[in-house]
């Protein structure tokens, strides 16, 4: 081939040079890598899973704190296990804290002592542990609530809802555990308040308290009973619980609140690797610092102002963690029922609100999505969100269970109300054992007219627009308000929930006699039904949405003037 005329042989031009190799991965660290995907094939596992998409919501921030808090718990406790002695073998404590010194004690209230004053660190660690524990049974509850109200339990992921209900029953329990291990005069005096709950159980009680507590109250071997209960049983099931809870938010995917591009198909979000791992590590650092500030600055359980346990002893005001205390409250108020038959008491004033009611709980939390399913119907499979507007009566049923809450909880204080507010304690009581009924009922009925209402706003604004807040005057002195049409946007995310529709009584069989399986609809269902969606606002139609836009007059959202005729877009976003 000929060369350029004015490209000499000897040109650098012509000179070529192999470019430096790039520095990878040491031969070690790739080595290492390769054996380990030939045999586990994380290359195919971390392929598909480190880009898969997650939605972006602060609710959803809920779950996260759950979980960060018990890894904090776990971090802490680990700690804690080093110098607590499980112990109730009787000492006569010759600690730091002067005031209590020569005074017999368990060692698990010496070594709780110990780690206060004498461990380096230990009151933070102390403090830190516990405010984790309130945060995570709090952060737990309110991310089933968010579940409950936006409708993320129905189909498919009834399973993991039963997961969430257990591992908010066993949050609880080991709560109260780690609530029970200082062996104080607080915790003691909690502690007999469940031996009284064992006790009422019908025909066993009295055997499974002396089960438990190695003979009768206090016994000797509850504090290492709970102890292992407290850091090896419960942590070991919760661990195995979360697993399989996130394992199934995965194969689910996650679920998204409604917008425009959002539907049961498909998710809208970042992906898992870089930005979701980058946002949740953050993030864990933020709870965990939160956790060390509260337990820097906040005071919480301090044992030596109420010293060793004592069953002789009571601590006056004393109320448990605030997630027991709905239960002390349905006692404190229950009437003196007891039945005496034979040699045998029936304690029915602690077995009911104690025992019955927390079954009742968890018993009707895990049930409602199938009850839900019964009386709607509704079978298909559910990705995207609802509202809680857009289902009221689940929303006010809701409301109602949060206000029951409160008001026993509030009864779990009624002597501190009582001493507070200069009231009778007498009063207090009757008054809350009808707040109890009354109270759920008025929030049922104004949270669903609430739902109701905001509806109908929803619809006004898909038809008629937004309030430009401008007052015009007409030629015939008339004043009117003018509105804006919204953005085709806001209008599917208004209007692409699915509208549920009550149920109508069918017999069994077809019309040769023939019973047909799942094809009737009983009475009491298709009752059920019409009391679930009684009231509901129909949503706007695709030609109430298109009328409504030919007659619209103004502009848009962005600034744009509106022209009849365009509405066949806005039209087809309510199917």
């Amino acid at each position: 081939m000929a060369k350029p005329a004015d490209v000499s042989v000897d040109s650098p031009a012509l000179d070529t040079e192999r470019p430096p190799e790039q520095q990878g991965l040491p031969a070690g660290v790739t080595n290492a890598a390769v054996w380990a995907d030939e045999r586990l094939g994380l290359a195919s596992l971390l392929k598909k899973n480190l880009r898969k998409v997650f939605p972006d919501h602060w609710s959803f921030l809920l779950g996260e704190i759950a979980l960060y808090s018990f890894i904090i718990l776990l971090l802490t406790g680990v700690f804690l296990t080093i110098w607590f002695k499980p112990s109730m073998a009787e000492i006569e404590y010759q600690g730091t804290y002067q005031l209590m010194r020569g005074l017999p004690m368990s060692e698990a209230f010496a070594s709780t002592l110990a780690l206060s004053f004498d461990v380096r660190g230990g009151l933070l660690v102390r403090q830190i542990h516990h405010w984790a524990a309130m945060l995570f049974v709090a952060s737990m509850t309110v991310h089933m609530l968010r579940i409950f109200f936006t409708g993320a339990f129905r189909k498919p992921r009834e399973l993991n809802w039963l997961i969430g209900v257990g591992l908010f029953s066993l949050s609880l329990i080991e709560g109260f555990a780690g609530y029970s291990l200082p062996d104080d005069l607080l915790s003691g005096t909690g502690l007999r308040f469940v031996d009284g709950l064992i006790r009422s159980i019908p025909l066993i009680g009295t055997w499974a308290e002396f089960f438990i507590f190695n003979g009768e109250f206090p016994g000797d071997l509850v504090i290492p009973r709970l102890y292992m209960v407290h850091i090896l049983l419960v942590p070991a099931v919760l661990l195995g619980l979360i697993a399989a809870h996130l394992a199934l938010v995965v194969y689910h995917k996650h679920t998204q609140y409604p917008g425009a591009g959002r539907k049961d198909g498909n998710v809208v979000g970042y992906p898992l690797f870089p930005v979701y791992m980058a946002k949740a590590g953050g993030f864990f650092f933020v709870v965990f610092g939160v956790a060390i500030l509260m337990g820097a600055t906040m005071q919480i359980n301090p044992v030596w102002n109420f010293g060793p346990y004592n069953p002789a002893q009571v601590t006056a005001g004393s109320q448990p963690d605030w997630y027991m205390g709905w239960v002390e409250g349905a006692i404190r108020i229950m009437p003196n029922w007891e039945w005496h038959l034979g040699s045998t008491t029936w304690s029915w004033n602690v077995v009911l609100p104690g025992v019955g009611l927390m079954t009742a709980l968890f018993v009707l939390l895990g049930a409602y999505p199938f009850i839900e399913r019964w009386i709607t119907g509704d079978t298909a499979e559910h990705h995207v969100l609802e509202r809680p507007r857009n289902n009221p009566t689940r929303t006010a049923i809701g409301v109602a269970g949060i206000t029951c809450y409160g008001m026993f909880w509030l009864s779990g204080g009624n002597d501190i109300l009582a001493t507070q507010f200069k009231l009778s304690l007498n009063a207090v009581t009757e008054f809350m054992r009808v707040a109890v009924f009354v109270a759920p009922v008025i929030a049922f009925i104004v949270t669903k007219r609430i739902c109701i209402s905001l509806q109908r706003a929803d619809a006004e604004r898909v038809l008629h627009g937004s309030e430009t807040g401008i007052i015009e005057r007409s030629p015939d002195g008339g004043y009117s308000e003018p509105h804006r049409p919204i953005s085709i946007d806001e209008k599917f995310t208004l209007t692409q929930h699915v509208q549920g529709k009550a149920l109508e009584a069918t017999p069994d069989t077809d019309g040769h006699g023939v019973a047909e399986k799942g094809a009737g609809v009983s009475s009491l269902r298709a009752l059920a039904s019409r009391w679930f969606y009684a009231g509901v606002i129909a949503k706007p139609t695709k030609d109430e949405i298109a009328e409504a836009d030919h007659h619209a007059d103004g502009h848009d959202a962005d600034g744009h003037e509106v022209k009849a005729g365009k509405s066949e877009s806005a039209g087809q976003i309510s199917h």
